[in-house]
């Protein structure tokens, strides 16, 4: 067993097993991600029996495993790994996530996960007052531990939908960005909503009269709730907070920021001010598991009034009867959608306490100057293009040159040829975008670069910039079938 007294003592060969076969697949690596796409990755696992009829034992199935998904992974520790909010996690996170492994606290209930319980909400007491930015002590805001954007999304809408319920009945319209992330549409779909108005975005930012007309021309008497983005999936761009806080207001609809990409910008006093209004939100979503350098989950939903969150209370005697409650002990059901639930909080306060508020700032800080370093190396660069505009938060969008040599269609198909040769190749992780050109006209696809290593530098991309533009042959996407009601194909 891993925990108790002895656990520790079963845990550190073992341990030192795990950390001989991570450096001995990344040696066998050799870079960003294996070579040989799927098919390579796959015929590296096919001798490998994951249920034989005897066992091997523990150190054998943990070298064998581990070295196997080490050498098979995509590292976000390497600079060349840049595709997506996808980060590297900082080694005291690591390290106390293998301790909550260990003690296995289930955050359902205070009598499985005590202290867990403490330690939980004490991040999310700092992690709400960082948001809404009142002194400790002050009422109101508070926050809960989420497994990431898709889960606050979907608690976010739901909370304005349970209060539209609670004040009559009414049914609530979500009214979002076409740039908003795809779980705003989800958790609708999810929750038994109308699909939302999705508005257009020109420049790739929520227009805020755009959102004025569309809250005007929803039905009368429905309820709204205007949906705004703090760093976009595909650019990094943040919404005008401010102004679509004032179309909310003057609608009287509720405002969610889905902040999970730029919400750590509010660590750096420098960089905060790029989110000045999400203070006016009910709701706020942000994951430290991107820009946060924690371990896959970490995220979080922040409200601006604790009462906010009176929908998700819940009663099962067997875990928080009235008695206990009403004796002191902590009720924890009404702190999730989730019931079984890992305590995410240590691995945050562990990071949080080490390194500080300035701490943090400074490595966000280093990521949004590497983004904007980056994107002076592209544009000096005589093989790239870069999107026109700035960055986003941390993220450049480019492509080579040579697409824009052909028709749009080939263009387009040698960028995606150019990304998907890397990933074969194991040479590089880039993402793929399709954003506005505006020398051109007209949507193009872009390859994506989103910086979230805080100790690489422009410099460490200079081989991925000349791999990139190096040249390739298009390969035009199949034209497409549909069968005819007289059995041939069109």
């Amino acid at each position: 067993m891993a925990g108790g007294v002895h656990g520790a003592d079963a845990l550190a060969p073992l341990t030192a097993v795990v950390l001989d076969a991570l450096r001995a697949g990344a040696v066998r690596r050799g870079g960003p991600l294996p070579g040989g796409g799927p098919e390579g990755v796959e015929e590296r696992f096919g001798a490998l029996e994951v249920l034989p009829r005897h066992g091997v034992g523990a150190e054998t199935a943990l070298r064998e495993l581990v070295e196997l998904v080490a050498e098979g992974a995509a590292d976000p520790a390497d600079p060349a790994c840049a595709a997506h909010l996808h980060c590297p996690p900082l080694a005291v996170a690591a390290a106390a996530d293998l301790a909550a492994s260990a003690l296995n606290p289930s955050m359902d209930s205070w009598d499985q996960a005590p202290a867990a319980t403490t330690v939980e909400r004490a991040v999310t007491a700092e992690l709400a007052r960082l948001v809404y930015r009142r002194g400790p002590g002050s009422p109101g805001p508070d926050a809960l531990i989420t497994s990431g954007g898709t889960e606050s999304n979907l608690l976010g809408l739901l909370l304005a939908r349970e209060e539209a319920r609670a004040a009559g009945g009414r049914t609530l319209r979500v009214v979002c960005g076409a740039t908003a992330h795809h779980s705003v549409r989800r958790a609708a779909w999810l929750l038994g909503l109308p699909e939302p108005v999705a508005v257009e975005c020109p420049g790739g930012r929520l227009d805020p009269e755009a959102v004025r007309g569309a809250l005007a021309a929803l039905p009368a008497g429905a309820a709204a709730l205007v949906v705004a983005t703090a760093g976009t999936t595909d650019e990094g761009l943040i919404d005008p907070l401010p102004a679509l806080a004032d179309a909310a207001a003057a609608h009287r609809a509720r405002l969610h920021v889905d902040a999970a990409y730029g919400g750590p910008l509010l660590f750096s006093e420098r960089l905060a001010p790029r989110l000045a209004g999400v203070e006016r939100a009910d709701s706020v979503t942000c994951d430290l598991h991107k820009l946060g350098w924690q371990p896959v989950a970490a995220g979080v939903l922040a409200v601006a009034d604790a009462r906010y969150l009176a929908p998700l209370r819940l009663t099962a005697d067997y875990l928080n009867a009235d008695d206990d409650t009403e004796a002191g002990l902590p009720d924890l059901l009404g702190r999730s959608l989730r019931t079984s639930r890992r305590p995410d909080a240590l691995k945050i306060a562990a990071t949080l306490r080490a390194l500080g508020r300035d701490g943090m700032a400074a490595l966000v800080e280093r990521c949004v100057a590497t983004a904007e370093e980056l994107a002076a190396r592209i544009d000096a660069h005589p093989g790239l293009r870069r999107r026109p505009g700035g960055t986003g938060i941390s993220t450049v969008l480019f492509r080579p040159t040579a697409a824009d040599r052909l028709p749009p269609e080939q263009g387009d198909a040698l960028v995606a040829e150019v990304r998907r040769r890397l990933l074969q190749e194991g040479r590089a992780v880039l993402g793929r975008a399709r954003a506005e050109d505006g020398e051109r006209g007209g949507a193009r696809l872009w390859l994506k670069a989103t910086l979230l290593h805080p100790h690489t530098r422009a410099a460490d991309f200079a081989g991925l910039l000349d791999l990139a533009a190096e040249p390739v042959t298009p390969v035009l996407p199949a034209p497409r079938t549909t069968a005819r009601t007289d059995g041939g194909t069109v």
